[in-house]
């Protein structure tokens, strides 16, 4: 497999990425150029798309869609003029994908999240709610990051459309509640209080059934006395 790699100089994204996108048409020029050639070698294969972005705190999304792109009237399209006859295979396998510094717990999950597409064309979408976290370690340092939960809607349509432009979509929003975890050392205090915690609750428990093993062992007896245990 080919590895077509793209990277910038932002930090704060990280993606692993990999989509196929297969059997599209080619004028005149490309077979002169013998552009389709290499298109026809390259059937079925793949690209594995590796970078990071830096985005603003507002809602918005990234996506990875054929044709080359523009902005007409405000608006983003692609130009898929020369793909309007074929279709799109979007299947996909998602790495790794991350918003933000790794730190200890975090569980991305889109990790390892593969998705093999069965219609000739769709729009392939990623819900993601961002919610920002700082995590502090034993030793004081703090780490800006943030988790993120996720839904997927796949929407199916028509090559060609703008409403179903065939790609992988990630819609993201920021959550205003932030998650702080720390880490701190237990004081000897508060471990000493534990233990003797723990060591009353056994006793206590060992009262209870000590207490209940003797009153039945009284009453057995009683009954075995009086000839009216069976």
């Amino acid at each position: 497999m080919p590895d077509r790699r793209f990277a910038t100089s932002y930090h704060g994204f990280e993606l692993n990425y990999i989509v196929a996108i297969s059997n599209f048409t080619c004028d005149v020029q490309c077979k002169r150029e013998g552009f389709l050639q290499r298109i026809k070698d390259e059937d079925g294969e793949g690209c594995n798309i590796y970078g990071f972005l830096e985005v603003n705190k507002v809602a918005g999304n990234f996506h990875f869609a054929p044709g080359k792109s523009f902005d007409h009237a405000g608006v983003h399209m692609h130009d898929l003029l020369a793909f309007q006859k074929d279709s799109f295979n979007i299947s996909h396998k998602i790495n790794r994908l991350a918003f933000g510094e790794y730190f200890p717990g975090v569980m991305n999950p889109l990790d390892g999240v593969q998705w093999t597409q069965e219609t000739p064309s769709g729009m392939y979408q990623y819900f993601v709610k961002v919610v920002p976290t700082v995590y502090t370690d034993v030793s004081g340092h703090i780490i800006q990051s943030n988790q993120f939960s996720v839904t997927e809607h796949f929407r199916s349509g028509q090559v060609g459309q703008l409403q179903s432009l065939p790609g992988v979509f990630f819609f993201y929003d920021l959550s205003p509640i932030k998650v702080t975890f720390t880490e701190e050392h237990i004081s000897f205090l508060h471990f000493l209080t534990s233990v003797c915690a723990i060591v009353g609750g056994v006793f206590t428990v060992s009262g209870i059934l000590d207490s209940f093993i003797y009153h039945g062992q009284r009453a057995i007896k009683k009954k075995m006395e009086i000839g009216k245990f069976s």
